[in-house]
Order: C-alpha cells, then sequence, then structure tokens
C-alpha cells in the first residue's frame, strides 16, 4: 500500500473489503452473530433473575458472560493475527483465535464466579493470567 501525494495533501490509503476471502468474512460474522445472541442472553439473564435470591443465577451468569466475551473476542484475535501477517490467512489461524478466545472465555467466567463468591483476590487473579499465558505460550510456540 503506498500513499501517493494529492494535490491538496496526502490522501488516506484504501482499504478493501476484498483483503478478506468470503468464508472468513463469513466466519467473522458469523462468530459475531454467535455472540449477539449470547449477549441477548446475558441482558435477558441479568435483567430477570437476582443472584442473591437464586444463586444459580449468578454462575448460569458469569458463564454467559464469558462464553459472551470469549466469542466477541475470537474473530478480532483472527483479524490481528490477519493485520500482522500482511493480509494472509494461513492454516491453523482460525484454531488458535478460538483456543485464544477460549482462554478468555475460562477466565472472566471464573473471576466473575469468584467475585460472585466474595474470593477474587489479586495474587488470584495474577495466577490464573500467568498460569494461561504460560499455556498459551507453549501452545503457541512454533515448532
Amino acid at each position: 500500500m503506498v500513499l501517493a501525494p494529492a494535490r491538496f495533501g496526502w490522501r488516506p490509503p484504501i482499504v478493501r473489503l476484498s483483503a478478506v476471502e468470503a468464508r472468513d468474512r463469513l466466519g467473522n460474522l458469523a462468530v459475531f452473530g454467535a455472540a449477539a445472541v449470547i449477549w441477548l442472553l446475558v441482558a435477558l439473564v441479568v435483567t430477570s433473575r437476582d443472584p442473591r435470591l437464586d444463586p444459580a443465577a449468578g454462575f448460569v451468569g458469569a458463564v454467559l458472560i464469558g462464553i459472551a466475551i470469549g466469542l466477541t473476542t475470537v474473530p478480532l484475535f483472527w483479524l490481528v493475527v490477519f493485520g500482522r501477517h500482511r493480509r494472509i490467512a494461513y492454516r491453523g489461524d482460525w484454531g488458535r483465535a478460538l483456543r485464544r478466545g477460549g482462554w478468555v472465555a475460562i477466565v472472566v467466567a471464573l473471576f466473575v464466579g469468584l467475585r460472585l463468591q466474595g474470593a477474587l483476590q489479586f495474587p488470584i487473579a495474577l495466577f490464573v493470567l500467568a498460569m494461561v499465558a504460560v499455556a498459551e505460550a507453549t501452545l503457541s510456540a512454533e515448532r
């Protein structure tokens, strides 16, 4: 992408949607759509159930929030790697994005669940984040 001088200054670069293949675009939209459905379920649980009266509602909400945030981050992880690879989708990029979104879902659900129980503390959060970082670094290592 080369920036060419315009008559009165610099023109912004033209970004084309054709850089992303149709199957990848459809995959991103499908995952975002699934995330939107889960976010609607989160809104339903949060507005209709009280975790103080129904203790199971808090854990259902924690799991739904974790899944919703995890699904929301999957396309973002894929797009970051796609941009970093100079708009080339390599084999395994979707798998890595799904795995990383899964990590995010697990960590968020765990943190919300611990917060509901009053057990979330800074050292515990750091330990969980360190374990996830080590596991992801191990799984993402080039062989």
